[in-house]
This record gives C-alpha cells, structure tokens and sequence, in this order.
C-alpha cells in the first residue's frame, strides 16, 4: 500500500512540474463549467455565447484591476482609523473587498455587446453571475500562485474550496447587482429603487467572508458553515432564473 502511495505522489509530482499551465487549469476550468452551468439554467431564448465570454473576460481582467486599485485606495484613506480600533485586517475583507469588487464586476453590463442583449429580467441574473466568475478564476490564479508555496496537497485542497466557495460566492453575489441593472434597462426602474440589489450583493459578499474569518466557533465550522451558504445563495439565484423563464 505504501509503495502505491509512493508512486502516486512521484507521478503527480512530475505531473505537476509544469505548475503554471496546471494552475491556469484549476484556476479557470470550475468557473467555466459554472460559467455553462448558469448560461444553460434559462431553457427559453437562452443567451448568445459571445456576451456570455465577453462578460466573463471583463469580470477576469478589467474588474479585478479596477476593485484592487479601489480597494487600495479605501484602505490607504481609512488606515488610520482602522488601526486605531485594531481592525484593518477585518475592515479589508468584510467591508472594503466586498463593496470594492461588487461595485466593479457588473460594470460589463453596461457594454453595449451586452446591455443590447437584455430583454428578459433573467439575463441581468445570468450575465451578472458569469462577471462574477470571471472574477473568481483570475483570483483562484493569484490565491493558487500562493497556494503552491504550501505543499502539492495543501495546494489541492485550498484549490477545490476556493472552486467550491469562492466561485459560486462570486457568481451568487454579483447575481443580484445585474438583477437590479436589468430592472434599469428593461423596466426604467431609479437606481435608488434597485439599489438594495446593490447591497445585497455586498451583504453576501461579506457575510462569507465574515464567516471564513470567524474563528469563535473554530475555522472548520467557518469554512462548512461558508461553503454551505455559497451552494444556497447560488441555488437561490438559479430559482430565480427558471421562475423568470417559465413565466414567459
């Protein structure tokens, strides 16, 4: 037994040589797979791939460079408050990652490639979901980067939760933001009216991270209690979804 487990590890070792290109893969093939996965929830009139791609792209690139710049800007100008009350670390990702990355992530709905391509309320759900993905796999990179520095088994299991949790969290919050923004374009709901999907989105966000950080109960019930709540606000969304569409 102990010989198989020896070759084993030898051939993933050797298979995770090339750990970049690996790390690429972990990274971006879950959100992709869910990126499908929300895209083919709607069963009427089903949303074009190249929106679907561009939203996605927009959510792993422009995004992340525009919430990283946000959030170093609003820890930078609250530091020293933050500190005096010894709570920087907490502040930065419970409240100033999440209004930070959900204010920037549904941003790509204002494109006018996809912002053309809603006609139904589902759509703002779906596309919103998908820049939220975008996001998470250009994270998965930079969080797997770091991961590797632990151990090839710590790597795998850090990996799969983050492909568990962090995906669909990201998905499931910003959801929600493009809900409202769909309301705008379809409706001409005020943006005062459609803001509380705004802070809904913030509230999901936050309270995940609240509870991966929430060490009272221990970091195991955290990171159940976390996966847990991804997997219902997901399923939550993707209700939704099928309700808007069958209402046709």
């Amino acid at each position: 037994m102990r010989k198989i487990e020896l070759i084993s590890l030898f051939y993933l070792e050797r298979f995770f040589t090339n750990r970049f290109v690996v790390l690429f893969l972990l990274a971006f093939s879950p959100p992709f797979v869910y990126m499908v996965w929300i895209r083919n929830t709607e069963r009427f009139n089903r949303e074009r791939w190249w929106p679907i791609f561009l939203c996605f792209i927009w959510g792993a690139t422009i995004a992340i460079i525009a919430s990283l710049i946000l959030e170093i800007f609003l820890v930078n100008y609250f530091s020293v408050s933050l500190e005096k009350i010894g709570a920087l670390s907490f502040s930065s990702g419970v409240i100033v990652a999440p209004f930070a990355e959900e204010l920037t992530k549904p941003l790509a709905l204002g494109f006018k490639t996809i912002k053309k391509e809603l006609d139904e309320l589902e759509d703002g759900l779906i596309y919103g979901a998908v820049a939220g993905l975008g996001f998470s796999a250009t994270e998965n990179l930079f969080y797997g980067y770091d991961f590797f520095s632990k151990g090839l088994m710590v790597f795998l299991f850090l990996m799969a939760i983050r492909s568990l949790g962090a995906c669909l969290l990201h998905a499931s919050a910003t959801a929600w933001t493009g809900y409202g923004y769909g309301k705008i374009v379809l409706k001409n709901t005020s943006l005062i009216r459609v803001t509380p999907y705004f802070v809904l989105a913030i509230f999901i966000h936050s309270f995940y991270n609240f509870l991966l950080s929430y060490e009272m109960l221990g970091a195991v019930f955290g990171l159940l209690t976390a996966l847990l709540f991804a997997g219902y606000t997901i399923q939550i969304v993707r209700n939704k979804i099928r309700v808007l569409d069958n209402s046709k």
